[in-house]
């Protein structure tokens, strides 16, 4: 993960309210599964620091028992998408046929090898990437209306 900021073109910069923003805060609870221990640490301060709730596991498993016991609270699962075990993206769907209205935020430093851009590029994160890009596609996977997933 990239954690360089920058500044943000005029266009790209959020408003809250009437107060320009240049990355894009919330207060919602995100599940957050990442593998690898230093980027699991900084994605979560960089949505902590934006003023989110994070839930942090480090494999598919504990993600799902972290969903399970925060169920109600849980808007969005960011995870990577090479996880040891079960894939993020089988953690996706199986957390998603719970909770239909759970929005993902899939993350690979693979994306491109895989073909996962091409197939859907709304809900995954190509590694590396600047903080402003993670919380600004966070924020609009958030504030989005919900959609139906087509397996």
């Amino acid at each position: 993960m990239w954690v360089q900021t920058t500044e943000a073109p005029p266009e790209e910069i959020a408003w809250h309210g009437s107060v320009a923003l240049q990355t894009p805060a919330g207060e919602e609870t995100i599940l957050l599964v990442e593998d690898e221990a230093f980027v699991r640490e900084v994605t979560g301060e960089v949505l902590r620091s934006a003023g989110y709730r994070v839930l942090m596991a480090k494999n598919a498993a504990e993600g799902a028992r972290l969903f399970d016991m925060h169920r109600a609270e849980i808007e969005l699962l960011v995870t990577d998408v090479v996880l040891p075990g079960e894939s993020g993206r089988a953690l996706s769907r199986r957390l998603r046929d719970a909770n239909p209205e759970l929005k993902t935020l899939l993350v690979t430093g693979y994306a491109e090898q895989l073909g996962l851009l091409e197939a859907e590029p709304e809900e995954f994160l190509a590694k590396p990437f600047s903080t402003e890009v993670l919380l600004r596609r966070v924020r609009q996977l958030l504030i989005a209306a919900p959609c139906i997933h087509v397996r």
